[in-house]
């Protein structure tokens, strides 16, 4: 989801989230417990962030032509 609420981005592997961009503070996160060895995750905020912008965009495109369809004969 790409909604203007939203304030997360997830990674995640089977099911499990491994990082995750929280927007409101401007950072990744790693979520993953103290015993697996440890991961990061470069330029994933970057590409979160991206992301979040293409999404907003092509929902404003989606809404706009919901509310206004051609009429088809």
């Amino acid at each position: 989801g790409c909604s203007d609420s939203d304030g997360v981005d997830m990674l995640g592997l089977d099911g499990e989230e491994m990082w995750y961009a929280d927007f409101k503070k401007g950072e990744g996160v790693v979520a993953l417990p103290p015993f697996v060895d440890p991961m990061s995750f470069p330029e994933h905020y970057g590409a979160a962030v991206g992301n979040q912008g293409a999404c907003k965009a092509n929902l404003d495109v989606a809404i706009k032509a919901y509310k206004d369809p051609p009429e088809t004969i």
